[in-house]
Order: structure tokens, then C-alpha cells, then sequence
């Protein structure tokens, strides 16, 4: 009964790393998104292909209770007003099973211009492997991935001295290659329903 026991371990533990390990290298640099369908706050079925912009679409995953992502709303809001003139759409996503629908549609509706949808079953996170708010995926025009990580290197917006996804961003659009396309995103984790 204990090798059994011993070995039923093994497997679950095996099982859960191979898991983890498909969740975080799913959704690699170059990976293309397939359209997807969300409802958004108004419970409107919102797809990526009409939302997307002309030369990219920045998801980011947020929150409304996380204290790091509102210290990234001026921020991002930044970002959006410099980049949405420039083809790149935003679309931010809500995967916390802990906040509410009126809760996420008072947060979104105060603090962005750009439509927020809500990944029921954290769907749309597993897809990605996103693990954090605020955590940004970046697509090209063809709809692949061209940068993932954070905004910028610091949290509290006091000592950037990074600014990894405008660079990005003015990489692709002056038809560079991305120096950067991986960093690490770095906030609250996402609420799963376990």
C-alpha cells in the first residue's frame, strides 16, 4: 500500500510539472492567436478579430482589487493614448474569479478607454499561461506574438528605468526586430477557481 501510495505521488507530482511547464511555453514568441470570443462588461460577446487594430493588439490582463495594477493605470492609460493613434488596439482582460462583474465594470469603466472583457474559467489565461496582473501580450499585425512580460521595471513608477513595452512597441512600428520580447510580469497573481 505505501509504494502504491509512493508512486500515485510521483505520477501526480510528474503530472502537475508537465502542466505547469505546457501552461508557461504554450503561447511562445511567434505563436499566432486564434480568434477568441468574450463577453465584456455589458455581457456583449466581443471577438478578438473585431477588436484587434490595423498593426497589433496589445491583451493585458487586470484586475480591480490588484494595488499594482492601479499603480499602472496612469501609466497604461499612457501607453494606450500614445499607441492607439498608431494602429495598436487594446483589449484588457479580467480572469479573477474573485471580482465581481459590477465590481470590473465600475474599475474598467473609471479607469480605462479601451474594452475589458471577462475570461470566466480563467479560459483565456490558461491559453496564454498569464499568471499575473498586470501582464501584457503584444500581437503583430498577422496576430502573433511578438512581446510578453511587463509594462516596465518598476511597480511603484517611481525609478523606471525600463520601459520594455513602449520600446517594444516603437521597435515593431519602425520595423525593427524586438531586442526584448521576453520580460518577466510581475503583480498579483491571478484568482483561479481551483
Amino acid at each position: 500500500m505505501k509504494r502504491v501510495s509512493i508512486l500515485f505521488s510521483i505520477l501526480l507530482m510528474a503530472f502537475v510539472l508537465t502542466v505547469s511547464t505546457a501552461r508557461a511555453t504554450e503561447f511562445a514568441i511567434g505563436s499566432t492567436v486564434e480568434n477568441f470570443k468574450l463577453s465584456d462588461i455589458n455581457r456583449v460577446e466581443k471577438a478578438f478579430n473585431e477588436l484587434k487594430g490595423e498593426k497589433g493588439t496589445i491583451i493585458v490582463f487586470l484586475s480591480a482589487q490588484c494595488p499594482v495594477v492601479k499603480a499602472y493605470n496612469d501609466r497604461l492609460n499612457a501607453v494606450v493614448a500614445d499607441y492607439q493613434s498608431k494602429g495598436i488596439n487594446f483589449i484588457g482582460i479580467n480572469s479573477n474569479y474573485t471580482e465581481s462583474l459590477d465590481w470590473v465594470k465600475s474599475h474598467a469603466e473609471e479607469n480605462y478607454k479601451f474594452p475589458m472583457l471577462i475570461d470566466k474559467g480563467n479560459v483565456l489565461a490558461d491559453k496564454f499561461g498569464a499568471t499575473s496582473t498586470p501582464e501584457i501580450y503584444f500581437f503583430d499585425k498577422d496576430s502573433k506574438l511578438a512581446y510578453h512580460g511587463a509594462i516596465d521595471n518598476d511597480r511603484s513608477g517611481s525609478n523606471i528605468t525600463s520601459m520594455f513595452l513602449r520600446t517594444a512597441l516603437d521597435e515593431y512600428l519602425s520595423g525593427k526586430s524586438i531586442a526584448k520580447n521576453v520580460t518577466k510580469a510581475f503583480g498579483c497573481t491571478i484568482k483561479r477557481k481551483e
